[in-house]
């Protein structure tokens, strides 16, 4: 019943795809014709369109996705063994709540099968949607929201602006951790920017990323969830002229930070959101998507780990901590550090992703923020 409530693409998106050469995208994907669907084990990643966008609007405007498709499906894969399904489009249900509704049980069904879900379009907010599709599989939740802004907004902002603190405040608490990617400061209240401090949250500002955008990837690899506000990309970049942003990452930036994602064996949802549907955006959406696929195709499989004995260890006396304890991937050569953290007033031990640089401060007896900030958000 659950897979019967959404809309298959089109004829006229299928026509489109005949049309193209045998090697492309569209021809290697599988369209969802109708019905139910049991076929997990066959897929690696289904795609979900989402066309409700009265959470960053507040009227009954629809967006238009078969533009993001038919560029994203002209496009030629790399060397890739990833399985696809496009599952079609939710559509608006009477209320906002009943899209969230929908959105949420078929990622949680998703996701408890191995099947990576990709949510494209409508408003951001849909992302409250994706988080509560954890709630039955009893996990903590890590969120990367890839974000010109903190969307903090207080009640009576559109639901987009506002939904991490309904994230925030809502029961039941999944949440363990949030970050985010790309803020600009001028676009926050300086209460906001408070609040996500004094949670312990991250929060990294688009100068930070742009001057090394190799910060993002252990934030990126610790997420479960990624969500991108398109509005993070400068204007000139995505062409949205309609809310101008002369500032923010460029094309190959945003890019980088998708394949990170995609890279990451945590990540098992990942969403675009507030597209503009102008076609600079659409082609550069397509791309987006490209570079998430292509960093899945890639994953090392290395979270959780098989055994600790195949990775380097390093261990380093830091004074006034007990020595903290890194673990280096003899096959990919990303970090790890060994973090406690509290629940119910036991301690375990969670190995955090890092970097080299993390590395370095500890041999300089700093500890590393993360993993600071990792022991006081447990104690809260």
């Amino acid at each position: 019943m659950l897979y019967e409530l959404l809309r298959p693409i089109g004829d006229e998106l299928i026509n489109f795809i005949d049309g193209l050469p045998s090697q492309s995208l569209g021809k290697k994907i599988t369209f969802f014709s109708g019905g139910n669907f049991e076929n997990y084990s066959r897929y690696r990643i289904a795609i979900i369109g989402v066309i409700d966008n009265r959470g960053f609007n507040n009227d009954d405007d629809i967006v238009d996705l078969s533009k993001i498709r038919k560029a994203f499906y002209a496009l030629f894969p790399g060397n890739w063994s990833t399985n696809m399904i496009d599952l079609g489009d939710i559509l608006p249900g009477e209320q906002l709540q009943d899209t969230y509704f929908l959105l949420k049980t078929l990622v949680g069904d998703l996701v408890k099968n191995g099947v990576i879900p990709i949510v494209i379009g409508g408003s951001q907010d849909m992302t409250y949607a994706i988080y509560r599709g954890y709630d039955k599989l009893e996990q903590m939740v890590n969120l990367v929201s890839i974000d010109a802004k903190l969307d903090l907004a207080k009640e009576g902002s559109f639901p987009a602006e506002s939904f991490l603190s309904r994230i925030i405040m809502e029961e039941p608490v999944n949440l363990f951790n949030f970050s985010n990617i790309g803020y600009q400061t001028y676009f926050n209240a300086q209460e906001e920017i408070d609040l996500i401090e004094s949670l312990y949250f991250e929060a990294y500002r688009v100068g930070e990323i742009t001057k090394n955008i190799k910060l993002a990837e252990p934030v990126l690899r610790d997420a479960d969830i990624i969500s991108i506000d398109m509005g993070v990309v400068k204007s000139g970049d995505s062409g949205n002229f309609d809310f101008f942003n002369p500032n923010g990452f460029d094309g190959k930036e945003i890019c980088s930070l998708a394949r990170y994602s995609g890279l990451s064996d945590r990540v098992s949802s990942f969403g675009i959101f507030n597209y503009n549907n102008n076609k600079n955006e659409t082609l550069l959406i397509a791309q987006i998507l490209w570079y998430f696929v292509e960093g899945v195709n890639f994953r090392s499989n290395e979270y959780p780990f098989v055994s600790k004995e195949s990775y380097l260890k390093y261990i380093v006396p830091v004074e006034g901590y007990d020595d903290l304890i890194f673990f280096k991937s003899d096959v990919s050569e990303r970090w790890w550090v060994e973090a406690p953290v509290f629940f119910n007033n036991t301690e375990k031990k969670v190995l955090l992703p890092c970097s080299y640089d993390d590395y370095e401060l500890a041999i300089s007896q700093n500890v590393p923020e993360r993993w600071w900030r990792t022991l006081k958000k447990s104690l809260l």
